[in-house]
């Protein structure tokens, strides 16, 4: 392969990526990453020591021994964009060699964990509850760009999907490491997450605009194929779920539910709720 450019990807003066500013020596194998900055703190105040901290627009980042075991805990702020990025730079530490430009002939496989927070919409799924995505839809663009291959499962779905929701695009479908989806997935609802490029019209709430799909959390509600259900809204596992799969990464997405769209309510204690499931987590690494 020919040595990446300095435009594609781009390293600050101390040699780190450009937007984690990161060097390889801060990345662990077990890397637990959450959308909001403040949950960073959250998940490191359970360490037994930070050994270094990074603060870079909404990419926040600790390390540190949980246990013993060492951890790096990264935000990644919100959407399937920033995702790119976060996955793309992670990538790029463990499997670039930075000086030469050139990917290692040994590729390093990184155990990822998304500890997020998500909406049911499905009514029989309870506010404080955890469920563990086992597939993601994504409803943004982002896999347009990329050669993300779709088997004939994911393929129906989609094609099933794009027909009843009344989406004027193919949505993409992918999946959980199952080795991954087995270390985590005891007490939790295991799940199918839609994965959306928005917090409101994309996933059907309206303000004050007009929504140009005003049926879609009803659709997404009654939608199946065989027993293939979907269970809840969020804005990044679909996206994890594909990148992972194609740089051959391990990833799972857990998500804590403080909304049920489906009967209208919203949880009066997300801290607690989101607690749990950090302790749930690290507990289980």
């Amino acid at each position: 392969m020919a040595r990446i450019g300095e435009s594609e990807l781009i390293l600050n003066k101390d040699g780190s990526v450009y937007h984690l500013n990161l060097k390889p020596k801060h990345l662990s194998d077990t890397i637990i990453a959450v959308g909001d900055p403040s949950r960073v703190y959250l998940v490191s105040r359970h360490f037994d020591k930070i050994d270094f901290e990074m603060n870079k627009r909404e990419f926040i980042t600790h390390v540190g021994k949980y246990k013993g075991k060492k951890i790096t805990v990264i935000s990644t702020g919100m959407g399937t964009d920033n995702i790119e990025i976060f996955f793309t730079e992670i990538d790029a530490l463990a499997n670039i060699d930075l000086k030469k430009r050139e990917p290692k002939a040994r590729k390093r496989k990184l155990n990822i964990i998304r500890i997020g927070t998500s909406g049911a919409i499905q009514e029989d799924i309870s506010i404080g509850s955890h469920l563990i995505s086992e597939y993601a839809i994504g409803l943004d663009t982002l896999m347009y760009f990329y050669k993300f291959p779709q088997d004939e499962f994911a393929q129906k779905i989609v094609e099933k999907l794009k027909k009843e929701a009344h989406l004027p695009f193919t949505p993409y479908l992918s999946k959980a490491s199952p080795k991954l989806m087995e270390q985590f997935k005891d007490d939790m609802i295991i799940g199918n997450t839609v994965t959306s490029p928005g917090f409101y019209a994309p996933q059907g709430r309206k303000i004050r605009l007009s929504l140009k799909l005003p049926g879609l959390l009803e659709n997404l509600n009654y939608f199946h194929y065989r027993q293939f259900w979907l269970t809840n809204f969020e804005m990044e596992t679909a996206a994890y779920y594909a990148l992972a799969k194609m740089l051959g990464h391990e990833m799972v997405s857990v998500n804590a539910i403080i909304a049920n769209r489906i009967k209208g309510k919203f949880t009066k204690n997300s801290s607690r709720i989101v607690e749990s499931l950090i302790k749930k987590v690290l507990d289980r690494l």
